[in-house]
């Protein structure tokens, strides 16, 4: 419709006024719609959706929640921008009623939070400051209180990577690529159990979220990885009386500050310092089996001589136990003792146990004695022996319980020690024999043996470590077999990672080329790339001896490697022992020692430092003559050791040419 204009000549469409009105009604309209939807949102998010979420206990980095839908505790910043831990709490409840978990029963305490799940367990969480400004601690609980609760904890190993705990026949960098049956957490012989835990055991878990976790030794534990749900998970050992779950979580700002804040507690005494003099020395395995000890000597005087012909010194020649028993009968029964006199001229390393064979000579003499003097093998209270087999003979077990066993067997290294004038005795610890009860037997084993090992003087080796780093002791590495595989070379600098940062820097590798196996299963290459890789670790050690092969070149090349481990890789351990002994910080370190926030180092399984200085990238795959090579933080510098070339740091190097007789070395350069 038309209006007349008051204007002359002009007019105007009301009707288009009206539609434009309508139009901006409409928009506002729809703005307000969606500021509603939004505004309910929030509310359905904050009220229902975020219902289930239950704040437990905070502290000024972080706070635990409680999530009732999946049963889970949570452990995260107070801004909730970052989850340090998940852990799933198992089948205590109803998960479909869930668990209110709000009243705090020590509410007048801020730092604890204690509550009675259903009247089956007791939570107690409580609050410990950290040693630092960047980081805190809490002191985790749950106590049964019926014997048929099962408790369990999971912690999820998904989008973080963890590290520590046990060793295993394969070893991997970080441990969410393994897995494990759920079992006893204790150290076995892993070529009895290959799915057990072997070599080094310690309570005590990383995570690159900066996160580490210490388990009460002290209670007999469980421990399984599950590599498809992506969990590590914990539980009390099956048995007659309750017994309470107990562990230690700290956060810091990235998994190094989380280490070293959980070193401080773990060690409150300064280490006692490991002889270093057989870090000079090379370690060769004697495996000629003899049934007379005068041709045993006659072999060893035999292997010692071609190692100055070939100029293989200064050297070790290592005696297994069956050879070390020869020896010591043939001393008691003063036989030969001329040959062995001429032995105790060699650098010899002996083997003991606290095993005492029934065929031995000692063994025989114990059994003609009444049971109050050999009170030295007995259980204590108890008359009769531990016997068990090991080593394919009935043994008795001593029970290093008892102070009249442990002296006996502290007697029998140092005497053994002296007859046969030996510079370094193994003493293997019957790791995963019977009949420990539990695993809190078992490490409790394990440590009086390592004591009696520190009481015997700094130049012992144990084959197993546990609850004992601060005694500074030697330990040797599992045997491997002849295999690239992770079960072989590639399981070495995981395995040596996971010994350095459980607290033993000072260990031992298996022979070049794998003790397991046959000389004839290790072809040069993989005696050269595994001497390369060895030749930067303490100890180099031989089974297969290099002048076996038909070329003369692997010789030389053996003879070059011990000259870069004692001119340039034991002046390093030196340096950096120093360091160890002040500090605690590992002496072998891996990639993301420097450059704790880069993701991209979590899972470096193939290089690893020494020190902060210097970056060791061998070559573990078969037949490559070249390695992708990452070098740690954007603003550092490395100088590749052989060529002089200078490269940027937080770069990857591509096919980096390494050729079958080179190892990649690169140094920091320091401004």
């Amino acid at each position: 419709m038309w209006n007349p204009s008051p204007v002359p000549q002009v007019s105007w469409d009301t009707t288009l006024k009206e539609a434009g009105e309508s139009w901006r009604g409409t928009v506002a309209c729809l703005l307000l719609g969606i500021l509603f939807v939004v505004t309910i949102g929030l509310v359905y998010w904050q009220v229902v959706d975020h219902s289930h979420k239950t704040w437990i206990l905070q502290g000024q980095l972080s706070e635990f929640l409680w999530d009732r839908r999946s049963h889970h505790l949570l452990l995260q910043t107070p801004a909730g921008d970052k989850t340090y831990l998940n852990i799933a709490v198992g089948d205590l409840a109803n998960p479909e009623v869930g668990v209110p978990f709000v009243r705090n029963l020590c509410w007048l305490n801020k730092t604890r939070f204690c509550y009675r799940w259903e009247s089956q367990v007791d939570v107690r969480i409580s609050l410990v400051p950290g040693d630092s400004q960047h980081t805190e601690c809490y002191n985790v609980t749950w106590e049964p209180l019926h014997c048929h609760v099962e408790v369990k904890n999971c912690f999820s190993m998904a989008g973080v990577k963890w590290y520590g705990g046990a060793g295993v026949k394969s070893q991997r960098w970080p441990i969410n690529e393994q897995s494990a049956p759920l079992q006893p957490y204790t150290l076995s012989d892993l070529s009895l159990r290959p799915a057990a835990y072997g070599s080094v055991l310690e309570h005590y878990f990383l995570s690159s979220s900066g996160v580490a976790i210490l388990l009460s030794p002290t209670v007999p534990l469980q421990v399984g990885m599950e590599r498809e749900q992506q969990q590590l998970c914990v539980r009390m050992e099956p048995g007659t009386l309750p017994r309470p779950l107990h562990y230690r979580v700290c956060v810091a700002r990235n998994l190094k500050e989380a280490h070293q804040v959980m070193t401080r507690m773990r060690y409150a005494s300064t280490p006692v310092m490991p002889n270093t003099g057989i870090l000079r020395s090379s370690l060769w395995k004697f495996q000629e089996h003899v049934s007379s000890a005068e041709r045993l000597e006659h072999d060893l005087r035999t292997f010692s001589n071609r190692l100055k012909r070939h100029t293989l010194e200064p050297a070790v020649i290592s005696l297994d136990e069956p050879s070390t028993s020869l020896l010591l009968d043939s001393t008691h029964r003063h036989l030969h003792w001329k040959s062995v006199s001429l032995v105790r001229h060699l650098n010899l390393s002996i083997t003991v146990s606290p095993f005492l064979s029934l065929k031995s000579l000692q063994g025989q003499r114990s059994q003609r004695t009444s049971a109050h003097q050999r009170s030295w093998i007995s259980t204590g209270s108890q008359q009769a022996p531990l016997l068990t087999w090991w080593r394919g003979e009935l043994c008795v077990k001593l029970d290093l319980s008892c102070p009249t066993s442990a002296r006996w067997l502290s007697g029998q290294v140092a005497m053994v020690s002296a007859h046969l004038g030996a510079e370094y005795v193994v003493m293997e610890a019957g790791e995963g024999s019977p009949p420990d009860k539990d695993s809190v037997s078992a490490g409790a084993y394990l440590r009086r043996l390592g004591r009696i090992a520190a009481q015997a003087g700094d130049t012992t080796i144990l084959t197993s470590a546990s609850g004992f780093s601060e005694l500074g002791l030697l330990v040797r590495m599992p045997a491997l077999p002849a295999d690239w595989r992770y079960s072989g070379l590639k399981g070495i600098i995981p395995a040596m990672l996971l010994h350095s940062l459980m607290g033993y820097p000072f260990f031992i590798p298996d022979a070049v080329g794998g003790s397991l196996a046959h000389e004839d299963e290790v072809d040069e290459e993989l005696f050269i790339r595994w001497l390369e890789l060895c030749s930067f670790l303490p100890v180099l050690s031989f089974q297969k001896p290099p002048w076996s092969f038909d070329s003369d070149w692997v010789l030389n090349l053996t003879r070059s490697y011990l000259s870069l481990h004692v001119d340039f890789v034991v002046p390093l351990l030196h340096k950096y022992t120093q360091e160890w002994s002040v500090s605690r910080n590992p002496i072998y370190r891996p990639i993301w020692w420097l450059t704790p926030d880069d993701p991209q180092t979590f899972t470096i399984d193939n290089q690893f430092l020494i020190g902060d200085e210097v970056l060791v990238a061998p070559v573990t795959d078969r037949g490559a003559l070249w390695r992708d090579i990452y070098l740690p933080g954007d603003e550092l510098q490395w100088q590749e050791r052989s060529t002089g070339h200078v490269f940027q740091g937080g770069v990857l190097l591509r096919r980096y040419p390494v050729g079958l007789e080179q190892v990649a070395v690169f140094t920091r350069i320091h401004s």
